[in-house]
């Protein structure tokens, strides 16, 4: 090694141990905190997903289809939905199903409910917009087995902990949409809306966003993606569900239980997908 190398690595910046110290004093301090928040939350999932499997599952298969039609106004997709998902029942894998879905519809609404009003913070402040691009990309970009550990010494093993991973995960998606929406919508409509007088609020309510709509229903339905495709990883930290299927599958190397867990996912994925998307049908 030529001496400039040894020099870096000699005198390194020590990352890991503040990482680590950061973590040890959250847990020495906050444990109680995070905890009582942890059993909480899965209290409340836990709670969803027993209320759910209470149903009969062809009973809940028939509410969803009917909330597809209702939501998009297609007989083909409520039709579609309905041998879906009784495809997943008939594979003995509704449970898990249940779940997933319970977990990726949590995800995906707490990842909305906070980063919209943040992708419309950041739209109206392009400076504040500077400032979070670069947490976004670090949000993004870290691998998922990285913030894997330091939530699992925080909120311990459950769906809480897959819930907050997934949520983490998710979220710089539907900021960065919102923030294009929003900022794509043209100026000479702005402008109209300024000219008759309507007020910042009204400006957003009225104009913003309802031209920016379908950039933000895209944002849900690549939230709801996303989302899924963290069930494995989740599964690792105690979440349930389908990943924990595939990861069985995984450890023990049977191909069919794999298959049969994947495409269950797929399924989940493209139910979800066609119910939140705008244009099914065209009635929305």
């Amino acid at each position: 090694m030529d001496p400039i190398s040894k020099f870096l690595v000699s005198y390194r910046i020590p990352i890991g141990a503040w990482g680590k110290a950061l973590f040890g004093f959250l847990t020495d301090n906050f444990n109680t905190v995070f905890r009582a928040f942890s059993n909480g939350l899965n209290f409340l999932l836990d709670g969803i997903v027993d209320g759910l499997l209470m149903l009969p599952p062809v009973l809940l298969i028939a509410l969803i289809a009917l909330l597809a039609y209702f939501l998009q106004r297609s007989k083909g997709l409520a039709l579609g939905v309905f041998i879906g998902l009784l495809f997943i029942l008939n594979q003995n894998l509704w449970k898990q199903t249940v779940e997933t879905l319970v977990l990726v519809v949590a995800a995906a609404a707490a990842s909305m409910a906070i980063g919209v009003p943040l992708g419309i913070w950041a739209a109206h402040k392009p400076k504040i917009y500077r400032f979070m691009l670069p947490v976004l990309d670090l949000m993004q970009t870290l691998p998922t087995f990285v913030y894997l550990i330091p939530v699992l010494t925080l909120f311990g093993l459950g769906n809480a902990p897959g819930l907050i991973v997934t949520i983490i995960f998710v979220i710089p998606t539907s900021v960065r949409l919102t923030h294009l929406g929003v900022t794509s919508v043209p100026k000479a409509i702005v402008e109209a809306g300024e000219a008759f007088g309507a007020t910042k609020r009204q400006l957003l309510w009225k104009v913003e966003l309802p031209s920016a709509l379908p950039t933000i229903m895209a944002g849900l339905t690549q939230s709801i993606m996303l989302s899924l495709s963290m069930v494995v990883f989740a599964a690792l930290i105690g979440a349930g569900g389908l990943g924990t299927e595939i990861n069985r599958a995984l450890g023990s190397r049977r191909i069919d239980l794999g298959l049969e867990a994947g495409l269950a996912i797929v399924v989940l994925a493209i139910v979800l997908d066609r119910m939140t998307r705008i244009g099914v049908g065209g009635k929305k």
